[in-house]
């Protein structure tokens, strides 16, 4: 599971890339959404070639969700699942929450964290929702908006202390910004996917997520 702190960090962006360029190393890749959202499960179908499947704990059971995951992701060598909003949130404190949905499923998440303008600031953050519920495993971060190599260091400082797997990060991009202000507008055109994938590619430690 991909997922966040709060809303805004770049989950779609990231979960998007992850899904173009594993495709791109020859991976079938089956995408799932957290939530009834339909503008996002459009940007995985648009990469993926096959739909994105909603899995929702407020209108289905838990049984439901694990029948979905389990059917669609069948032929699939990695399912990725975008968490909503932030991990936690969901209609009644965590319920149907993504981390409800991360139990339920017994899946790891990597949290996507917004680094802008923040440094070691991010470890008090980082170890709340870590050892905020033991059940929901969070395997490790993904930091987004991250200044320099001088700024990714110190972040990598804050995974080591915690003892959390940091798993790379993508930089400060106007491009990639601008692009995720403009959600649902046109699926068909997302011109900067070859720039996400290559950053992704260079800046993230895909193949240790797949050993997740």
């Amino acid at each position: 599971m991909i997922a966040a702190p709060t809303s805004g960090s770049g989950k779609t962006t990231i979960a998007r890339g992850l899904m173009a360029l594993l495709l791109q190393k020859g991976k079938r890749v089956q995408p799932f959404k957290c939530g009834p959202d339909y503008i996002d499960t459009k940007f995985h179908e648009a990469v993926c070639g096959r739909p994105s499947i909603n899995l929702d704990a407020f209108m289905a059971t838990p049984e439901h969700v694990r029948e979905l995951f389990t059917r669609y992701g069948e032929d699939a060598d990695v399912c990725v699942v975008e968490g909503m909003m932030g991990l936690f949130d969901g209609y009644d404190r965590d319920r149907g929450s993504s981390a409800e949905i991360a139990q339920v499923l017994d899946i790891p998440v990597v949290l996507v964290v917004d680094a802008k303008s923040a440094a070691y600031s991010m470890a008090p953050l980082l170890s709340g929702f870590v050892n905020f519920k033991k059940e929901v495993r969070i395997a490790g971060v993904i930091y987004n908006k991250v200044g320099s190599e001088k700024h990714f260091n110190m972040l990598q400082q804050v995974c080591a202390d915690l003892g959390l797997a940091c798993y790379g990060y993508l930089p400060k991009s106007a491009t990639l910004e601008q692009s995720s202000r403009y959600l649902g507008l046109d699926f068909s055109q997302q011109p900067e996917t070859r720039q996400l994938v290559e950053l992704l590619e260079h800046n993230v430690k895909w193949e240790k997520l797949l050993e997740l």
